[in-house]
């Protein structure tokens, strides 16, 4: 049976890669999936529109709008990276394919992309190792504090409940490497410490080594494709409240990181030093960043003890580790020039 597919943030970094990673997916089971991108801008519209696929344009805050938009094009199955923290976007896409479900009485699926961040203690999580094998649902629900992202995870699944709808989530630490879609191919996750840097004309670090996680995209794309695979071949996952997807490969130093930046950009003549300084305050290296003191302090603090279970269970295998991540700084440091026009002198 053939089923439908919508990828939201289509255009996006996660979402326009995904896309790219599935359209060249033409033979065992994509075969039977008919893809649609949702984006949010005729821009964007018009740079999806060679790739073959139903691009459709969506105010995704608009309830009646995302309804319309998944009945009208038959959505079985919706990749949901346009937000991790706003609940109304997820429910109404929930609700639209409960309503699908409803009129076809097939199973309908929503996966989640959710964020690292609302699961290390910098933001009240639990110290210590966790799998997401574990009572993560529980533990979010106790903790949701007006967290945006854990509240979005609990809508996410709630919503599903009431609906009928097959949720997962797949948690997303930093993700790095240059993308393949075709509108936003630089990674989140660093670039602003690289700007910031080249700003200052100094790389800062902060006083304590955090030990995020982190995936290379290709990997982050690779396990989106075998959760859809499972689905289109009907083979049973772990999903709602055990539906947890832990999308850590390894995990890396911020001091490592940020000395590994100072030594590339010095060399590139962008930084006074090949060596780290210390943030004198916060308050300082928020307003470098471009953010609120406590996130800039997350950002470059925060330690997670995530352990992918459920992950490696339906076959993921990352290829990329902490130092191929190290050794491909440069490039990190390349896509940010490009972006910004930034020419070094040779």
């Amino acid at each position: 049976m053939d089923r439908n597919l919508l990828i939201t943030g289509a255009a996006g970094y996660i979402g326009g890669s995904i896309l790219a990673d599935f359209i060249t997916r033409t033979t065992g089971p994509f075969s039977r999936a008919n893809i649609s991108a949702a984006v949010r801008s005729e821009a964007q519209v018009e740079s999806l529109a060679n790739l073959g696929i139903n691009v459709v344009l969506v105010d995704l805050s608009d309830e009646a709008s995302v309804t319309e938009v998944v009945l009208r094009n038959e959505i079985d199955i919706v990749l949901h990276t346009a937000s991790s923290h706003d609940p109304n976007v997820a429910s109404y896409l929930i609700k639209a394919l409960g309503q699908r479900r409803k009129a076809t009485g097939n199973e309908t699926f929503f996966v989640h992309t959710s964020g690292s961040t609302a699961f290390a203690p910098e933001a009240g999580w639990p110290s210590g190792e966790m799998k997401d094998t574990d009572p993560i649902f529980e533990t979010e629900k106790q903790l949701a504090a007006n967290h945006p992202i854990r509240l979005t995870d609990i809508q996410v699944i709630e919503e599903g409940k009431t609906q009928g709808v097959t949720t997962l989530i797949v948690v997303a630490p930093a993700v790095y490497g240059r993308g393949t879609g075709q509108c936003k191919n630089m990674s989140i996750a660093f670039p602003i410490f690289i700007r910031s840097s080249i700003k200052d004309k100094l790389v800062h670090q902060f006083d304590k080594n955090g030990n995020p996680a982190a995936v290379h995209i290709s990997d982050m794309t690779a396990l989106y494709g075998l959760l859809v695979e499972k689905i289109l071949q009907e083979e049973a996952i772990p999903n709602g409240e055990k539906g947890y997807y832990f999308a850590v490969a390894h995990k890396v130093y911020c001091w490592d990181l940020m000395q590994g930046f100072a030594e590339r950009l010095h060399l590139l003549g962008l930084v006074a030093e090949p060596k780290t300084r210390t943030w004198p305050s916060d308050e300082m290296a928020a307003e470098s960043l471009g953010v609120p003191p406590f996130i800039a302090r997350v950002m470059g603090t925060h330690s997670t003890e995530l352990v992918p279970v459920n992950a490696y269970e339906v076959g993921w295998r990352p290829h990329w580790n902490e130092k191929m991540l190290l050794e491909s700084l440069g490039q990190e440091i390349q896509d940010v020039l490009e972006v910004d026009n930034i020419k070094v002198a040779s």
